[in-house]
């Protein structure tokens, strides 16, 4: 995977194409470029308490590819319900096709326990080198257990939110009180350009 940028047409039909034929896509099949920035840790937590399947699947997995692309060093996957789930640990090597591919089969279910999602990632990320360490949370933000919500999130060097656009009061009253970048996603081809522009706003 060389070079370019993603290519979203290509993406959305070929990750179609595979769930018709009952597989999951490949990693060549999401994302075709090759943003690596050097510095970069990345922790991708994903919300897996609601419905997660179609749009929201899709979304997790252009993500998880996105993150695996960006910071292709030192990235990890976390999901969360009532429990928390390290899909891909930071200091594991794992192929980013493993990754979409565990993703992909993922179904919603449970209470959301936000806070110790976050502490996770947090934990996760100080394993990382890297300078600069941000959580890319995909959520709606709302926790079943709203205690310590805020506190977990401020402990982070540095969140991002990627929150569906119907459902952000949640999401915006975190941001205020943690100082969390975010934007609203309307369908999985809002991914690369949200994070395109939230990321190029380095505030460490």
């Amino acid at each position: 995977m060389d070079g370019g940028d993603i290519d979203l047409d290509r993406s959305m039909d070929r990750v179609l194409s595979a769930r018709a034929e009952g597989r999951s896509a490949r990693l060549d099949e999401l994302l075709v470029s090759d943003w690596s920035k050097p510095g970069l840790a990345l922790c991708l937590v994903i919300d897996r308490s609601g419905s997660m399947n179609g749009a929201r699947l899709t979304t997790a997995a252009v993500a998880a590819a996105a993150c695996a692309s960006l910071a292709p060093r030192e990235n990890a996957v976390i999901t969360f319900a009532s429990q928390i789930d390290v899909l891909k640990p930071m200091n594991e090597r794992r192929s980013a096709s493993e990754t979409v591919a565990s993703i992909l089969t993922l179904r919603g279910h449970g209470t959301t326990s936000l806070a110790a999602a976050l502490e996770q990632a947090r934990s996760q990320l100080i394993k990382a080198e890297a300078r600069r360490k941000v959580t890319l949370l995909l959520s709606d933000c709302r926790a079943t257990e709203e205690v310590g919500v805020a506190s977990a999130a401020s402990n982070l060097q540095e969140l991002i939110i990627l929150a569906p656009g119907d459902d952000l009061e949640a999401v915006e009253q975190l941001a205020r009180v943690s100082g969390a970048a975010w934007g609203a996603i309307e369908s999985v081809l809002d991914v690369p350009r949200l994070l395109n522009r939230l990321m190029a706003d380095e505030r460490v």
